[in-house]
């Protein structure tokens, strides 16, 4: 592991020849040389535990951890902008793919009840979000909100999950526009798929029309964002007045005789089908990721997450509501619900709208979605728990083209192989868990300062959120288990709801939020933490084993690179050393000086005392 880029002219040449270095990736001390690396490894208990115990603070994720993409984002979005990359993002594949399959196999007519249980439990996320958004207002999203709150591990368990979310969900919607643009053409949906017999089973489907939109879609993500925000809106509304149709032209040929019955798979049906709707609402955390690139976020963000949602369940309850209406659920098409529908009752000519109109929202919940996702792992690689050369940022385009070009390959590489069922359980489970620990995040936000609080309301903090989280747990996972049975219930619910009280009642608040808050707390993120579990119990073990080996994937990858690379930052950022020479003191650790009022232009305002 030997430096490169010297100051020989070799080394001038070689950087020109490959346009990068080592120095790009693993710039770190600890990756020098391979002897600086063996020492590295021998200190991983130690480095562990200091990155364990450390938590970034709101200043050094606002300034110094943004200046090193070498160039800054361009502010240039409004809340008008922001709402449409909300709509663009979420309404895209799961409408019109998922809800078919869910409807005959899983809900029948109750499929409106699973959109709303979903819906509730993205709308609580939208709301711990949005006040995250607003006070940190940085490309990383959920992840520097992790970062500041639950400390650097969590945050990098956080941020290898956001990776998959992005990646499973932006190769399933490529592979759900191969589908549609078929049906679009006269086709079936599985047409235009070639089929390798020598792969296994799940992966021999090949998709090269998803790699080409992928590759189309990159290029308009690196050009411009508000040449992105331009082209999403157009889109956009393009789309909306095709759901619009897709409604009133539906609604004449209603009969309510479909209605009936409308619970032909009982409670268990209707909340297996939203684990896997949950799908149909992922993208709107990555409106949280443009609060860099927003005029004003204390304005903004919240109309734009919390608008976009709002119009989103409303869309996608009035589809489903339609869909159920126009044709029994036993006949519902598994793979183009909308636009068989149509032809079952002779509006064969409105397939090809409804064909379209999907194809409008899978273009643009992928390009919002790369957006999203080259923010993300820009802002984590400027931590360098990835390599920094992610971190860059154009300084023409203002974007981050590394990042961007990076992860729709990836994207691209797992559209060209997987089927949509694989993708979307996958996806679901990485989305449901980052949702939850955004939620708990938030509850120590608000009731944990560093050197504020007192240790006796740190602990009944530490306390009431194990219950909080542990009787969820119990709770999805007695649902998964017991089929008919309902006592279990009986001491998991009580467990949740007297820990939340004794957490609204024993502890007091040490933060309050300067420009925007979540209302209710606790409750609303209580009953983010426990809707968000709850739907994990109804998601099945398969996915819960690819979920665990790419965990493992992550897990190895920390202990070898992420640890190491982040250690080094930290202590090269001015940490000053301890007396004995081998312990550094962590001015990462929250403390009084990180509560600041983090919109631009505002000044820290620090807590009283409680």
């Amino acid at each position: 592991m030997e430096g490169a880029g010297g100051a020989d002219g070799g080394g001038k040449m070689r950087r020109r020849a490959c346009l990068c270095s080592k120095d790009d990736f693993f710039p770190e001390e600890s990756f020098r040389t391979w002897g600086n690396y063996w020492g590295a490894l021998k200190e991983t208990p130690a480095r562990l535990q200091d990155r364990l115990l450390s938590r970034s603070l709101e200043t050094t994720e606002l300034h110094e951890v943004k200046a090193r993409s070498q160039h800054e984002m361009k502010r240039t979005l409004t809340w008008w902008d922001l709402i449409w990359f909300g709509i663009g993002a979420v309404i895209g594949a799961g409408i019109f793919v998922l809800t078919g399959l869910q409807t005959k196999e899983h809900a029948g007519p109750a499929i409106v009840l699973s959109f709303v249980v979903s819906g509730v439990s993205a709308m609580l996320s939208v709301f711990c979000y949005t006040e995250f958004a607003v006070e940190i207002p940085v490309a990383g999203g959920s992840f520097a909100y992790l970062r500041v709150e639950l400390g650097d591990f969590m945050a990098f368990i956080a941020a290898g999950n956001i990776i998959l979310e992005y990646v499973i969900g932006g190769a399933a919607v490529a592979r759900s526009w191969t589908s549609y643009f078929a049906t679009l053409l006269n086709h079936k949906p599985e047409d235009f798929l070639v089929k390798a017999h020598g792969l296994a089973d799940g992966y021999n489907e090949l998709d090269p029309i998803a790699v080409c939109i992928c590759g189309i879609v990159c290029i308009f993500a690196v050009l411009s964002t508000k040449g992105s925000s331009r082209l999403n809106y157009v889109a956009s509304i393009v789309h909306i007045l095709v759901i619009v149709f897709i409604i009133v032209a539906g609604l004449t040929k209603a009969n309510t005789a479909n209605y009936t019955p409308f619970t032909p798979f009982n409670s268990r049906g209707i909340f297996k089908a939203s684990a896997v709707l949950f799908f149909a609402y992922v993208g709107f955390d990555a409106v949280s990721t443009m609060a860099e690139e927003t005029k004003n976020p204390a304005r903004d963000i919240p109309i734009g997450l919390i608008g976009s949602m709002v119009m989103t369940i409303i869309a996608y309850c009035s589809m489903v509501i339609t869909l159920c209406l126009m044709q029994p659920y036993s006949q519902i098409d598994k793979h183009a619900p909308f636009s068989v529908a149509f032809k079952a009752v002779g509006m064969d000519w409105a397939k090809y709208i409804v064909a379209f109109g999907a194809l409008e929202g899978m273009t643009t919940a992928l390009l919002t979605g790369a957006v999203g996702l080259a923010r993300y792992v820009t802002h984590i690689a400027r931590t360098h728990m990835m390599p920094p050369w992610f971190a860059k940022v154009n300084e023409k385009t203002g974007t981050p083209v590394n990042a961007t070009i990076v992860m729709l390959s990836a994207t691209a590489v797992i559209a060209f192989f997987t089927k949509m069922d694989i993708l979307a359980d996958l996806l679901s489970i990485s989305t449901l868990f980052i949702f939850m620990l955004v939620a708990v995040a938030l509850l120590v936000r608000r009731y944990y300062v560093s050197g504020v609080t007192k240790r006796a309301n740190r602990n009944k903090l530490a306390i009431c959120l194990l219950l909080i989280v542990g009787s969820s747990i119990a709770t999805a996972t007695y649902w998964g288990l017991s089929e008919h049975g309902w006592v279990g219930y009986v001491f998991t619910v009580p467990i949740w709801f007297l820990a939340t009280v004794a957490l609204r009642v024993l502890v007091p608040q040490a933060r309050d939020p300067k420009l925007w808050g979540v209302p209710l707390v606790p409750w609303l993120p209580s009953a983010s933490i426990a809707i968000n579990i709850f739907l994990l119990g109804s998601i099945n073990r398969a996915s819960f084993e690819r979920f665990g080996l790419w965990t493992g994937f992550l897990l190895l990858y920390y202990y070898f690179f992420g640890l190491h690379a982040s250690y080094d930052t930290a202590k090269e950022s001015g940490e000053i050393r301890g007396k004995d020479g081998l312990e550094w003191k962590k001015i990462e650790e929250g403390n009084e000086s990180s509560i600041t009022n983090a919109g631009p232009g505002n000044e820290a305002s620090p807590i009283p005392s409680t």
